[in-house]
């Protein structure tokens, strides 16, 4: 039976997309069959993400539309063959697709693959109503920040006024430093506000930029602590009882090192 996640945020810029890109990738790297629906229109970037910009032709509102069949507005990833992207249009608005149309494409995509990752809009307008309406699980990215941990506990709440109960969290960008030092919210404090299971914890790292920038999400880099943190949460999702990770602080000859780029 196939699943279907949304990848939610209430705040922007909590690296929701990044998410997507990485879990979606990491399932792809477990032979899973998995394709990524991004639904925020009028501003998508998945595509960029995973490498794929050049090679859209069609897009969801070509399909919900019923201008092409899904199937001709795939695009599949260059590495992984079970790996695919529905992208959305850069001109239209989140108008474009109702909950209804997303709905259907959803039943329809079912058939085909095991995991749907729906990549939302961040705020709570039509856009996200319609991203969350197919899901079976909402993971809610936020990252150790006061407005980003708000934000995200009014999404918990339009969840679960949307009848959405199975939610989980992924906290992003963990600067372990700053949590000690008292200037980071620490796991308690989250969940003291959130309430909700946690899946994920990945820590602010640097090779998240680079693989960004170069369509290679993270999780594929043996050497990256956040992508081990996105394959533990890879993990999680298929079932597995994975123990959070320990982050190591980054002490005084370490910083040296960055600056003098050795």
């Amino acid at each position: 039976m196939s699943e279907i996640y949304v990848i939610t945020s209430g705040k922007g810029g909590v690296g929701k997309t990044t998410t997507t890109a990485n879990l979606g990738v990491g399932l792809a790297m477990r032979g899973k069959k998995v394709v990524l629906v991004d639904t925020d229109t009028g501003l998508r970037n998945l595509d960029l993400l995973l490498g794929l910009e050049n090679r859209i032709m069609y897009d969801l509102i070509d399909v919900t539309e019923k201008r092409v069949p899904y199937k001709k507005a795939l695009v599949r990833h260059k590495k992984y063959d079970n790996l695919f992207l529905l992208p959305t249009s850069q001109v239209k608005d989140k108008m474009a697709v109702n909950p209804d149309q997303l709905i259907q494409l959803c039943d329809e995509l079912r058939k085909e693959f095991d995991y749907i990752l729906i990549d939302c809009p961040a705020g709570i307008e039509q856009g996200f109503k319609t991203a969350i309406a197919a899901a079976d699980i909402a993971l809610v990215v936020t990252m150790p920040e006061i407005s980003a941990v708000r934000d995200a506990d009014k999404i918990i709440g339009e969840l679960g006024r949307a009848d959405k109960e199975n939610i989980k969290l992924i906290v992003n960008r963990i600067r372990p430093q700053m949590v000690e030092n008292g200037d980071m919210l620490d796991m308690n404090d989250i969940n003291d506000i959130l309430s909700i299971d946690c899946i994920g914890q990945v820590p602010d790292d640097i090779k998240v930029v680079t693989s960004t920038n170069k369509g290679e999400p993270c999780i594929t880099m043996e050497d990256s602590q956040a992508g081990q943190a996105y394959r533990n949460i890879v993990g999680r999702m298929c079932g597995e009882n994975i123990p959070f990770m320990t982050f190591a602080k980054e002490g005084f000859w370490s910083r040296l090192k960055h600056v003098f780029g050795k």
